[in-house]
């Protein structure tokens, strides 16, 4: 018996399959919780499928069967129902995708690329350069251009106002551009090659940056004034000179210091290990302690988490703090991240350490992939006796100077 407006109105309330009777396969289903839907059931190589054709309080019964009549055609043209049907879905998603990604903006896009990256980014000043660069330097030109659009003339509109006056800011943002528009393209939002790529590119319409100003490297002091320094630290109380001692022993990054958590520290390995999150390469680091490094570690207080506890309770050191010592010092003409290089130097020429071992001190990435690959060692116990050394080196006390090795507020 066909269904009727009646008949469906009381079957609406009955669980089951209730058949059409007009349309072949074409049925009325109720659940037992009284949901009421359209269904189609055919066969397709012998194998029996249902295919929903909406819901009654949605889909009328004239129009139900109007999809089961079209379903039915197209298994006669040789073509799956709920196979075409997902396929058809399928490109409309993608028609509207593309027409979204023609749509992007430049601006949009750049802030698309940093949600995505700027967790891998372990400098919180870096992270929040790469927005802020842009909405200086870029936005004003071509923030507002879909990123499909962005040609060479706009790149070198924004890049060459800054290139000639800070060459090492303008290269960071070209940099950040070309990242953005890379990333544009395997997203889908634009095609061909990047207009902001230096090799081959750039670099014909641009000087390079060293032909421009000469790139200033941070100010390292002498590695043979370096026990003077470190006496003149020892002499001063306080959590700030004990940390530039500590780093200056260690060859650490300013971060690394500051963010030192005493669970890190293993006083019977004689070895600080720094967590991936915290490092440069995102790769745990140990590092080998020296005698004077774990003495000065030994007679620091306790007050929570961090090594080096800031002005603020239960928070680290400023990553300023030193620099501001050195200030304090009449020091201008040195960096804390200087320290690195009279490591670096002092290791080339007073040591006979191969350079790998002194790479590996400074958390620098040696070798290509592939010896890495099958070099995973990193070389501890040999580090151990480079660090020892240049410790020795560093608080040989100069002829004239008082111990350099002060506690503060006692031992906890």
């Amino acid at each position: 018996m066909a269904l009727t407006a009646k008949r469906i109105e009381r079957l609406s309330k009955v669980p089951g399959r209730h058949a059409d009777g007009t349309v072949k396969g074409l049925y009325l289903q109720v659940t037992p919780a009284g949901v009421a839907s359209w269904l189609l059931r055919y066969e397709r190589a012998g194998k029996e499928r249902w295919m929903g054709l909406g819901p009654r309080g949605e889909v009328p019964h004239a129009q139900a069967r109007q999809r089961a009549i079209d379903a039915r055609q197209l298994l006669k043209s040789g073509f799956d129902p709920i196979e075409h049907r997902r396929a058809e879905r399928a490109k409309r998603i993608a028609e509207e995708a593309a027409a979204a990604a023609v749509n992007i903006t430049f601006k949009e896009c750049a802030e698309q690329y940093y949600r995505f990256h700027s967790p891998k980014w372990t400098n919180l000043r870096h992270s929040q350069q790469f927005i802020s660069s842009l909405a200086a330097h870029v936005f004003p030109v071509f923030g507002n251009v879909p990123v499909s659009a962005v040609n060479k003339a706009l790149v070198l509109k924004a890049i060459e106002k800054i290139w000639y006056r800070t060459p090492e800011t303008a290269s960071r943002v070209r940099g950040r551009v070309e990242a953005t528009l890379d990333f544009a393209k395997v997203r889908g939002y634009r095609d061909g090659d990047n207009p902001a790529g230096w090799s081959g590119n750039l670099e014909h319409a641009l000087p390079p940056r060293n032909a421009i100003h000469k790139i200033n490297h941070h100010p390292s002091l002498d590695y043979h004034l370096v026990p003077f320094l470190v006496a003149d630290l020892g002499k001063r109380q306080g959590i700030t000179p004990r940390a530039l001692e500590f780093l200056i022993l260690t060859a650490a990054r300013v971060g690394e210091v500051t963010g030192a958590r005493w669970d890190e520290i293993d006083f019977a390995a004689k070895t600080w290990t720094i967590p991936a999150e915290r490092m440069k390469a995102r790769r745990e680091h140990r590092v080998a302690l020296s005698e004077p490094a774990l003495r000065i570690l030994k007679n620091l207080p306790r007050e929570g988490e961090f090594v080096f506890v800031g002005a603020r309770q239960h928070a680290p050191l400023s990553n300023s703090a030193m620099n501001v010592l050195l200030l304090k010092m009449h020091r201008r003409d040195i960096t804390v991240h200087g320290f690195r290089s009279s490591f670096s130097t002092w290791a080339a020429e007073q040591s006979s350490y191969p350079s790998n071992i002194v790479e590996l001190a400074l958390a620098h990435t040696v070798g290509n992939a592939a010896e890495r690959a099958y070099k995973r060692s990193d070389l501890i116990a040999k580090r151990a006796r480079l660090m020892a050394a240049w410790s020795r080196y560093c608080t040989t006390r100069p002829a004239g100077t008082a111990s350099n090795v002060t506690p503060i507020r006692g031992r906890a």
